[in-house]
């Protein structure tokens, strides 16, 4: 047993106030770079070294890799013990508590999980048995139907309420959308699949609708702790409520300023409802910063002053610097671009590598212009996104043979390993798996299937491969061996363009599934968790400038940031007017800024081109007219000379727009259900929901429904 270190001399004392408070709820507010992982890290280590059994303690994070690396973090300080913690995300604990207790919800615990891709095609089969797709119907895509039945769940609204709220230019196929919904359910069930959100609901069922269960886990795990509580959804939180409620020892870690992920159904008002559904909470704030300096802090507390809604919060360092961000306005997307690529260069020439630097942006598209002006100086950059490892074609060929050897009944793993005998068309494999999925042992009845002149071979040398697997005794490395050999002359069929790229992947398979003794666990894992492709095996250098989304650069940081296109009516986005949609843009620059070490930089176009390609005018984001012009250097560019900027000191704040607190706040109690109101932009409409303690839902005649906040929208009550 090691002594670890006194925590005073480890932790800030705010740190410590929540690693050492221990029994009841809490709720820690980490602002950004306070140390949210390393105070999270010294609490497992603090419980464990006071008695706590390790097996009694679940750590709830948003991905695995963020959950393995606090538990070795805590083994270091104190010892292997901390390993024994339960530690994952909510989808990988989810799956192992089903495994366990499944059987009662009227499962078992061979289901398969499926991911993204594979509820898709799901969508696509139904949708043509049920003849709700052909040449002459514009039935909604298969992204579009999966986009509403997940929506639907994670933001706990019934589907045909979100049809007709999110997806009004859709409302004509509601019934049939309905149906589908039905289909879908009913087609994972029979064939022992569960896409990510019947994890949790299953997870949540267990502990609403089996009393023995809900007391076993909670007695089980009698300290709980999530991170990044403001990026959970409502059934997310009701998972914590329930597995919690013998003992109210939960501690949520998270920062309301950093709430970014409605669109995944993350619900801003758990952490903000937290004290409510747990009495007795105590409130813990870490604001000391350990990333950036204070110049870069004082605008980052400004730009989350004006939010609606948040615990108040400054943010403050010891880390010294003196640089103020920089704010530009380029007169169009060129010279914004232009302007990044020479101050790019310049931070090269003092010494900052270029994997040190990023560009930020609110939409993948805003990245364009620069990313040519990036090629004309050749600089290397990588674009955040795109597909994870296990997401690609050909990776799913292999993975649904394994899938297929852990659960017989995947019909979409039959189906798309069906497709890639040569002479098999959609209407074959669908009859092929129809038939044999229906028997006691589907492998057998494959070997045994009346094939075709054209397509026996295929046939028989699959079902050959099935015997050969499951007879083997091989663990997961040794089965995949045997899979790519059966595999590469279809592959290079397959894949004929481009094949010996992908080859990349499959060796990374095999290096990757070598780690496994269980295949279900390495079948768990792909989906759960899939791994990233690994960029060098494409030949991009290390020293490489970042291009990304601000939501895909959440938790990172760099020493230089540029925050581009922050353009009024870019950032906020066009369709975000005041309201919950505004605050989330908010919150998004303020995660952007907080990015940034020592260098930051909030660029702008003046001029930007309509969607009837016509130029115009624009002014900076409102967020940055909010800002105090105390907090920024503005640059500005001599025209004359592309290669000259020059800095000027604001001589006075730039105008703010009209203030809504020297308006007269209207009560909410003067509105009703069914009223008629006017909006100075919206027209006319009709209330249809008032949700405390200043918002409305209000169904406008000529622009469907939106969500106001009293606040900000200049309403009246029209006479009836």
């Amino acid at each position: 047993m090691k002594n670890p270190p006194s925590l005073k001399d480890e932790l800030n004392d705010s740190q410590y106030q929540a690693v050492t408070t221990t029994d009841g709820p809490v709720l820690v507010i980490a602002g950004a770079g306070s140390g949210k992982t390393r105070t999270l890290v010294y609490r497992v280590a603090h419980l464990i070294n006071s008695g706590v059994d390790a097996d009694s303690i679940l750590l709830l994070t948003f991905t695995r890799k963020a959950s393995q690396e606090m538990l070795w973090r805590a083994g270091r300080i104190l010892n292997d013990s901390c390993s024994r913690v339960t530690g994952g995300t909510f989808h990988g604990v989810a799956n192992m508590l089903l495994r366990r207790y499944g059987s009662h919800l009227g499962f078992g615990t061979g289901f398969t999980i499926i991911d993204r891709a594979d509820a898709e095609g799901i969508i696509n089969l139904l949708k043509s048995s049920l003849e709700l797709s052909g040449p002459k119907k514009q039935f909604p895509s298969k992204r579009a139907l999966i986009n509403m039945i997940s929506g639907s769940v994670n933001k706990a609204i019934d589907l045909e309420d979100l049809i007709f709220e999110q997806y009004s230019h859709l409302s004509e196929f509601a019934d049939d959308i309905l149906i589908l919904q039905k289909h879908y359910k009913i087609f994972k069930y029979d064939h022992g699949l569960m896409d990510y959100d019947d994890l949790l609901v299953n997870w949540q069922r267990l502990l609403e609708e089996l009393p023995q269960a809900r007391q076993e886990i909670s007695n089980r795990y009698q300290y709980i702790m999530v991170d990044e509580y403001q990026d959970t959804n409502l059934i997310q939180a009701d998972i914590v409520r329930l597995a919690a409620y013998q003992h109210d020892n939960v501690m949520v870690v998270g920062d309301d300023s950093q709430s970014i992920y409605s669109f995944r159904g993350a619900d801003f008002y758990n952490i903000m409802r937290f004290p409510e559904i747990f009495p007795r909470t105590r409130i813990i704030k870490l604001e000391e910063n350990y990333r950036s300096s204070q110049p870069i802090l004082s605008l980052t507390n400004d730009i989350i002053r004006s939010a609606a809604e948040k615990y108040t919060k400054t943010l403050f360092t010891s880390i010294e610097g003196e640089r103020k961000p920089y704010l530009y306005g380029g007169r169009d997307e060129r010279l914004e671009a232009d302007f990044v690529v020479k101050k790019i260069l310049e931070l090269q020439a003092e010494g900052i590598d270029l994997n040190n630097i990023a560009v930020l942006f609110r939409s993948g598209f805003h990245s364009f212009k620069l990313e040519l002006e990036l090629g004309s100086h050749a600089i290397q950059f990588e674009k955040r996104g795109g597909l994870k490892l296990t997401e690609s074609a050909h990776m799913k060929d292999v993975l649904a043979v394994l899938r297929l050897l852990v659960n017989p009944l995947d019909n979409l793993s039959w189906n798309r390993l069906l497709l890639s005998i040569e002479k098999v068309g959609p209407k074959t494999a669908q009859k092929i798996t129809a038939a044999i999925s229906g028997a006691d042992d589907p492998f057998a009845a494959l070997a045994s299937y009346p094939a075709g002149k054209t397509w026996k071979q295929g046939i028989a040398g699959l079902a050959k491969l099935f015997a050969k697997l499951r007879s083997s005794g091989e663990k997961p490395g040794g089965l995949c061996e045997m899979i790519l050999n059966w595999y590469q002359p279809v592959f290079e069929r397959l894949y004929a363009d481009d094949y010996p790229k992908r080859q990349k992947d499959l060796d990374q398979l095999k290096t990757i599934i070598e780690s496994y003794d269980d295949l279900q666990s390495f079948i768990d894992d792909t989906t759960l968790d899939p791994p990233e492709t690994d960029q060098q095996a494409y030949g991009n250098t290390i020293d490489t400038l970042v291009l990304s989304t601000i939501h895909s650069a959440k938790g990172l940081e760099w020493e230089a940031v540029f925050v581009i296109g922050l353009a009024d009516g870019r950032f906020p986005h066009a369709s975000a007017f005041p309201g919950e949609s505004w605050e989330e843009e908010r919150r998004l620059l303020y995660v952007a800024a907080t990015r940034a070490k020592q260098y930051l930089y909030l660029t702008y176009p003046r001029e930007l081109m309509t969607p009837d390609r016509k130029f115009k005018r624009v002014g900076m984001s409102p967020f940055l007219v909010e800002i105090s012009p105390g907090t920024y250097e503005r640059l500005e560019h001599s025209y004359g000379n592309s290669d000259s900027f020059i800095s000027q000191k604001p001589s006075r704040r730039p105008p703010k727009p009209p203030s809504s607190k020297k308006r007269k706040k209207v009560p909410l109690e003067h509105f009703s259900k069914g009223s008629r109101v006017d909006h100075p932009f919206f027209g006319a409409g009709t209330v249809q929901k008032l949700t405390p303690p200043r918002s409305l839902d209000i169904s406008f005649d000529r622009h469907g429904v939106k969500t106001l906040h009293l606040d900000y929208a200049k309403l009246s009550i029209l006479e009836s």
